[in-house]
């Protein structure tokens, strides 16, 4: 088995759909996570998401961009006038002292949407990018309206 250290080489994510989550003193706290089917909009909605930051990548400034895309991987415009469903942010972590060389480091981050008005029967997907690169997607789907 190799040591975690020496296997991560770039950011691991890990990103859950909740009905709401919050990020707080370096943990996430999720309500009603880890669904993939809800009803059409609107809707409010959070992504908890977790970033494993190598040992490397510490101390330096790096660029996250969540996007809502839809089954095609186009970025969701929404509202009038239509704007783009996008969260740009920086994020740094530090080591703390003591803590052993090569040992990543966890950021995390709690984004909370209020009203999205979500078609019905559509796919939708919540897209991470870390300093311009694809990381992960989580997939999600709306079922028909009542």
């Amino acid at each position: 088995m190799v040591p975690i250290e020496e296997a991560l080489d770039d950011m691991d994510t890990t990103l859950i759909l909740c009905d709401y989550a919050e990020a707080i003193s370096g943990k996430l706290y999720i309500m009603g996570g880890g669904w993939t089917i809800c009803l059409p909009g609107p809707r409010n909605l959070a992504l908890a998401i977790k970033v494993l930051v190598p040992w490397d990548k510490a101390n330096e400034k790096h660029e996250l961009k969540v996007m809502l895309q839809d089954g095609d991987g186009h970025t969701v415009s929404l509202g009038e006038p239509p704007n783009p469903v996008v969260v740009d942010s920086q994020f740094e972590v530090g080591r703390p002292p003591n803590i052993a060389k090569g040992t990543p480091l966890d950021f995390v981050l709690a984004l909370g949407f209020t009203g999205l008005p979500l078609e019905p029967d559509t796919a939708y997907q919540w897209q991470i990018e870390i300093n311009g690169a694809a990381k992960n997607h989580v997939a999600f789907r709306t079922g028909s309206s009542l």
